[in-house]
């Protein structure tokens, strides 16, 4: 029998903490800890010891960056643990923080899309597997909102596409699905844009990945 994905939720608003609960919990997934606030988030996020830990960005004591703070120290402490955020808006910084220096195990979704269940159930996942997830409104602002040359400005809008469904968590057949495209068509774009990004081919498919973070960075820099 395959062992549920353990889950840790730190949420301070009591229904919403409740409510996703219960839709993991009907998913088949094992709920073992609630908090409602970070410090009780992160003793439990230590002692419980789940795959992967949902956390608010913002939480008591402080309202501040309190609930992303204290996920990221449940990671240190737990290596291995998954962490996604969710939040009422997206800030590039936080971002940054979540997905760390390689892109292991680490999600940041805007609390809109907990609705759609079966998307936010393989988001869990994806992160509990050590993958990565942004959520694509935070991609589609930075595709949006760039305004100084870099080495993605000499990929095309099909490559960014690309990217910016790279980034959702996708496979190549899922990217193929969704652009409407083959999959071979989808392989050579991602070739080409790992050789304009420069991107070692010695890293394998981390390169997925140090790709998207690359973009998020770029994307931070920006004036």
């Amino acid at each position: 029998m395959i062992r549920a994905i353990r889950i840790v939720i730190g949420e301070d608003d009591l229904l919403l903490r409740e409510g996703i609960a219960r839709l993991l919990e009907d998913a088949g997934l094992d709920v073992v800890a609630q908090a409602g606030d970070a410090d009780d988030l992160l003793r439990k996020g230590v002692a419980h010891r789940p795959d992967v830990v949902i956390a608010d960005v913002h939480m008591p004591p402080g309202h501040d960056d309190d609930g992303l703070r204290a996920a990221i120290e449940i990671r240190t402490r737990r290596p291995g643990t998954g962490v996604l955020i969710l939040s009422q808006s997206y800030d590039e910084q936080s971002v940054l923080a979540v997905i760390g220096e390689h892109g292991e195990g680490g999600g940041y979704l805007l609390k809109e899309r907990v609705g759609d269940v079966g998307n936010f159930i393989e988001t869990i996942g994806r992160v509990a597997g050590g993958g990565t997830v942004i959520d694509p409104a935070i991609v589609a602002h930075l595709l949006n909102g760039r305004r100084h040359q870099g080495p993605f400005d000499h990929l095309s809008a099909r490559q960014l596409d690309v990217l910016k469904a790279m980034a959702e968590g996708r496979s190549n057949r899922g990217i193929a699905s969704a652009l409407t495209v083959s999959v071979a068509v989808v392989e050579k774009d991602v070739a080409a844009m790992f050789r304009t990004l420069d991107l070692d081919p010695a890293a394998g498919s981390d390169r997925r990945v140090l790709a998207v973070l690359a973009y998020l960075r770029d994307g931070a820099r920006r004036p």
